[in-house]
Formats: structure tokens, C-alpha cells, sequence
């Protein structure tokens, strides 16, 4: 299979995506998943909360409007101005690429969902610089919520993959697992808010619970728990093959 060159191929999609990208179903559980993360990472209003990958903001929305303080970073300009038109107040945003993040220490708590830059990046390696600059970026003690698609439901069932993943129609995707490198492939249709299709190829970097374990002791992360997960319903379930996603708590060793 070949892969994307080391370049932000998702960009394009969120320009032609724009607002149209909160009409996917996946959006739609926002409100559920904070819930459960405000609970799971202890998060009160006042902690300041980095939301990477994060979208037009959806997640940094409903944070901030629990009176957290919350910096949104993306890759897409496209999102991020359709964030900050929008942005309550507690709630900033900037490009940025995730693999180059410099905070350090700046940040009480951070979150990476829905595949938002973790997982969306296919050149080897990138994954983990992910991860430790979001380590780095939170103070010690820190915590730290981050979603990763199952290699385990992959394997399961990539074959029906994509037919849920927009509201109204069954987009047809026709999505090939990689087993070498671990990374999904799908064909799919993205609209834009006028309802033009374009077709557009998506690649997912997948995982198991051991592998999400050991990246995050290599960036200095310990695991509190992974459970098996869908967007829109975040709770506490152990991992297994029926779930399309690993959600990963863990705490930024003190130093």
C-alpha cells in the first residue's frame, strides 16, 4: 500500500469539508464524551486544558463552557477559523502541527479525540512525536484523554467500514488494512455545505491496548486505563474486538 508523502493530506479535506464536517455522525456525541472526561481526568473550571487536533472546536467549546481554559490546535486554518469565530470565551485556538508542538509544562490536562492528529499520522514515527510533545506540553502529574482506532475491530470488520460515518447517506467506503504498517485505507466521499461530493482517500494509524501502552511509557506517560470506546459513548469497558476505539487515560509521570 502506499501511503501519503510526509505532507498534512488532511488538510484539503478540511478545506472542502468545512462547517460540513459537524453534519457527521461521529460529531454528534460531544456533550456525552465530556461528560465522561471531566469525570475520568478530575478537570475543574479553572484547569487549562490543550485540545489537539481539535477541529472547528467542538470539545474546546464545551470545556471552556464548563469554565476551563482551553487552547485549540490544528493542523487545518480552515478549522481553525471556523473555531475562533465561534470561540466562548476561555477558549483560543492556533494552527499547529502536533508533531511540533513547544509547550512545555503549560497545560493541566490535554486531550487528543477522534482521531485528532494522533492516528492521522502515517509516516513512521510521527505518532510518537505526537504523543511526547502532548506529554511534555502538560505539567507532571498532568493527565492526559487520547482516542486511537482498534487494529482489533479493523481486522474484524473493515469491510463494512465507513457506512455510518455520515448522517444521511451510506458514503460506500471501501477501506484495505495494512497489516505491515498497521494503517487503514479508505476510499470514501466527503461533501462540502452545499452538498458537493468529492472522492477522497483517508489513512488511520491503528492500534492495540499493548502498543498504546508502550508509546506512552516511552513518552513518560503512565497508563490509567483504556477502555473500549465509540464516539458518543465514552465509559468504562474493557477492551475488546467490538469497539472502534481504544480511549486512553494517562498521567504524565512527576518528575
Amino acid at each position: 500500500m502506499t501511503l501519503p508523502p510526509d505532507s498534512h493530506w488532511f488538510e484539503p479535506l478540511a478545506d472542502h469539508m468545512g462547517p460540513a464536517y459537524l453534519r457527521y455522525s461521529f460529531t454528534k456525541g460531544t456533550v456525552q464524551e465530556i461528560d465522561f472526561l471531566v469525570d475520568a481526568l478530575g478537570l475543574v473550571p479553572g484547569m487549562r486544558i490543550l485540545d489537539v487536533g481539535c477541529g472547528p472546536g467542538r470539545h474546546a467549546y464545551e470545556l471552556a463552557n464548563r469554565g476551563m481554559l482551553v487552547h485549540g490546535i490544528d493542523i487545518s486554518q480552515r478549522f481553525i477559523d471556523l473555531a475562533i469565530a465561534g470561540a466562548p470565551d476561555g477558549a483560543t485556538f492556533q494552527r499547529l502541527d502536533a508533531r511540533t508542538l513547544v509547550f512545555e509544562q503549560a497545560f493541566d490536562a490535554a486531550i487528543c479525540l477522534c482521531q485528532g492528529a494522533f492516528g492521522l499520522m502515517t509516516t513512521a514515527g510521527d505518532d510518537q512525536r505526537v504523543i511526547q510533545r502532548i506529554a511534555a506540553a502538560i505539567r507532571p502529574g498532568g493527565v492526559v484523554a487520547m482516542s486511537a482506532f482498534s487494529s482489533y475491530f479493523v481486522v474484524k470488520y473493515f469491510a463494512d467500514m465507513g457506512n455510518d460515518i455520515d448522517t444521511d447517506i451510506d458514503t460506500g467506503a471501501v477501506a484495505t488494512f495494512d497489516a505491515d504498517s498497521g494503517v487503514n485505507h479508505e476510499r470514501t466521499t466527503i461533501r462540502d455545505p452545499s452538498g458537493t461530493e468529492v472522492a477522497v482517500d483517508l489513512w488511520t494509524g491503528c492500534y492495540t491496548p499493548r502498543e498504546l501502552r508502550l508509546l506512552c511509557a516511552a513518552a513518560g506517560l503512565s497508563v490509567e486505563s483504556i477502555n473500549g470506546v465509540e464516539p458518543g459513548a465514552y465509559r468504562v469497558e474493557k477492551p475488546s474486538v467490538e469497539t472502534p476505539e481504544f480511549l486512553v487515560i494517562a498521567r504524565r509521570v512527576a518528575s
